[in-house]
């Protein structure tokens, strides 16, 4: 069994205050594998001073020298890629063939170099000069679904922006924070600038969103913990970025190709195992298309291999572990005891597997919007199917509950599917299917969070602004900002 014993605070791999560890088991055996040291809120007071000792200096690095550490760190990650896909099959069963996993934070990475390369920290309105200045330590968390690529998005706009940071990965998945961290060391992170503490929500996270010497804390997770980290981080006044749940819907638009749009969205949802948060798991299709998606629907389950996430030919490996498990096979229960009619899948382990916590990919049909499993985050491998009858209904049941991250639009008609895009409550859209681009805004409305990550609005997340008055020749020089 592997051990982790040790933080990383202020340029040292160091032992906690008080000595005490969890095992980690692999979700797809349940057999342990790892045991990882915890910290406590005496080693964020640490991390925090190291990271405040740090800002002094780091916060006044020129661009050249930010874009010289990006260098740096862009080949040390490339160097461990295969190893951090090891990491994330073991601790959270992400297979191997989902390279997006390891790919993307590399990815977000030379985004963030990108943007600190072209972006202009001084302007002006007028005669005024207007200042954007790192806003000072970070608190970043960030969740097991994910664990490389959210806390890669948080490190690398806070290290553009010249802020320092303490990092609080998920409990649950620690190691893949911690490969992570040695790459950022092997780039020679100057020392104080990243420090990363492992440990429970209840004691660093809450210490970290506590702190008053932390001037920002970005937040990836559920929409209960978030709430609280507001609360908590409300009494220091400082900035807070949440990132939180979804339940997001996908309108499929009469004249849409539905056997398409039915296939991308199993793919889409059940896509890590149903555990992201933007995973359309609400399918609304015009009710008499219905027959059709669902055809096209169980077809596209049938192509999902389930197995050993270390074996490159599967393509769904299991929850994160137990609890996870368990709390899907509940939400399953719930959608029979509410009626709903099951199109495959079910409660219980995949057909061949004895052990591991692999879930069934599962669709229900005849699902009414006020059922539980339209209408809760289940963050599972679980698909529900709402008929409609036209498309104002389509659009009010899409917007209906508290969640707002993501929407999705089928349409044949561009112009159409721009329209109805336009009016669902949610920070993004997608069209038919569209990928990403890792440049624009990700975040949400309403309870999917506040607060923008990736991009230019993800760098102006760790930004304050100033004025600076009186310097009319000084602004001149300077580009004016744009109205």
């Amino acid at each position: 069994m592997r051990e982790y014993t040790r933080l990383f605070i202020d340029g040292e791999w160091v032992q906690p205050f008080v000595s005490r560890v969890v095992e980690l088991s692999d979700p797809s055996t349940d057999t342990p594998f790892a045991r990882v040291a915890m910290g406590g809120a005496v080693d964020v007071d640490r991390a925090v001073a190291a990271a405040r000792r740090a800002f002094t200096t780091f916060s006044q690095t020129t661009v050249a020298e930010r874009l010289a550490l990006f260098d740096r760190i862009i080949a040390a990650y490339e160097a461990r890629m295969d190893q951090l896909s090891a990491v994330i099959a073991e601790e959270m069963g992400c297979p191997v063939s989902a390279r997006v996993q390891v790919a993307g934070p590399l990815t977000h990475f030379r985004q963030a170099r990108k943007v600190l390369e072209s972006y202009h920290f001084e302007t002006r309105i007028g005669d005024t000069i207007i200042r954007r200045e790192p806003i000072g330590v970070c608190g970043l968390v960030s969740p097991w679904n994910w664990p490389i690529q959210t806390l890669t998005v948080k490190i690398a706009y806070a290290l553009a922006a010249g802020c320092t940071v303490v990092c609080k990965p998920s409990q649950v998945t620690p190691i893949s924070a911690i490969l992570l961290t040695e790459i950022l060391e092997a780039a020679e992170v100057p020392k104080g600038v990243v420090n990363l503490v492992v440990g429970e929500g209840a004691t660093v996270g809450e210490a970290i969103a506590a702190h008053p010497e932390v001037d920002l804390i970005s937040f990836t997770g559920s929409t209960g913990a978030g709430a609280r980290v507001g609360a908590v981080a409300a009494q220091s006044i400082k900035r807070v970025s949440l990132e939180l749940g979804g339940k997001s819907a996908n309108i499929v638009l009469p004249d849409a190709d539905i056997a398409a749009a039915a296939r991308w969205n199993v793919q889409r949802c059940f896509f890590n195992t149903g555990q992201s948060c933007h995973a359309p798991s609400r399918f609304l299709i015009p009710r008499e298309k219905l027959g059709e998606a669902l055809t096209a629907m169980q077809e596209e389950v049938e192509e999902i291999r389930i197995g050993d996430p270390r074996n490159p030919t599967t393509t769904m490996g299991p929850m994160v572990n137990r609890a996870q498990f368990d709390r899907v096979q509940r939400y399953i229960e719930i959608g029979l005891e509410e009626g709903a009619t099951l199109v495959c899948g079910g409660p219980g382990l995949p057909d061949g597997l004895n052990r591991g916590a692999f879930v069934r990919p599962t669709i229900f049909s005849d699902v009414a919007p006020e059922m539980t499993i339209a209408r809760e985050e289940i963050f599972g491998p679980v698909l529900a199917v709402i008929a409609y009858d036209d498309e104002e209904e389509a659009i009010a049941i899409a917007n209906e509950g508290p969640f707002g991250l993501a929407g999705y639009v089928f349409s044949g008609d561009p112009e159409k599917g721009y329209e109805v895009g336009n009016r669902l409550r949610a920070g993004r859209v997608f069209y038919n299917g569209a990928a990403g681009d890792p440049a624009s805004p990700m975040g949400g409305y309403k309870q999917s969070g506040n607060g923008r990550e990736m991009g230019i609005f993800g760098l102006e997340e760790y930004l304050e602004v100033k004025a600076v008055f009186g310097l009319k020749e000084r602004a001149q020089e300077l580009l004016p900002l744009s109205p």
